[in-house]
């Protein structure tokens, strides 16, 4: 099991060991390597011999705990985790959202900068909460919480501001905010997910990437 840990795992795992819903050591090390096999393989392809190798532990010592490997992909983000993975996602954005930026070249590369080092170093993560998202209701409601009222709220002042500044064009500022994701995690997904050993220049991605939001990708005619 590798001993590079993501942060939010750290934190999960600190939390399972000293909080209400203590485990044992040995479902530490499941929970842990579940994630793994998990992030990894997809739940499908995942084998819960594969996840107790991985632990240390005789794959009859999973089933004692957890009646079926759906069971141990939802305890990865039951109650507990709701509590840990949202917060988490938006730990750090938040601050781009009220930095006083004077062209909105700048906010947008400094938003494109931020989310593809955090997909980086947060793959597993996201990887699992593509797997939870549907099956947790609790965690989805969390997340279009905090997203309505954290960067809908604080995206519209920024969006606003540029707007008053003749930097963006006037529209209703939620169809700026949906535009603005679907490019930018377009891009992240591509380079971090679907092909992530495809050659290219990071900053030359976020320069093209921005020029295509602010002005199409369509040529001048001739």
């Amino acid at each position: 099991m590798t001993d590079e840990k993501e942060q939010w795992l750290v934190d999960l795992l600190r939390r399972l060991e000293t909080g209400d819903e203590r485990k044992t050591e040995k479902q530490i090390r499941i929970i842990e390597a579940a994630v793994e096999v998990f992030s990894e393989k997809g739940f499908a392809a995942a084998s819960t011999s594969e996840i107790a190798q991985r632990a240390g532990v005789a794959e009859g010592t999973i089933f004692r705990h957890y009646k079926t490997k759906k069971d141990l992909l939802l305890s990865i983000a039951g109650p507990i985790a709701a509590k840990l993975f949202a917060p988490f996602l938006m730990r750090d954005f938040v601050k781009l959202l009220d930095i006083p930026y004077d062209r909105v070249e700048d906010f947008l590369r400094a938003i494109l900068r931020d989310r593809l080092e955090f997909a980086r170093k947060n793959m597993k993560l996201i990887k699992i909460l593509v797997h939870e998202v549907p099956f947790q209701p609790e965690l989805l409601a969390q997340i279009r919480e905090l997203f309505t009222h954290i960067v809908i709220t604080r995206g519209e002042k920024a969006i606003r501001h540029f707007q008053a500044r003749g930097a963006l064009k006037e529209m209703p500022p939620w169809r700026v905010i949906r535009s603005t994701i679907s490019l930018f995690v377009g891009m992240v997904v591509f380079h971090v997910f679907l092909a992530p050993d495809f050659p290219f220049d990071e900053e030359e991605e976020i320069e093209w990437t921005v020029d295509i939001l602010l002005h199409g990708i369509a040529g001048r005619p001739s």
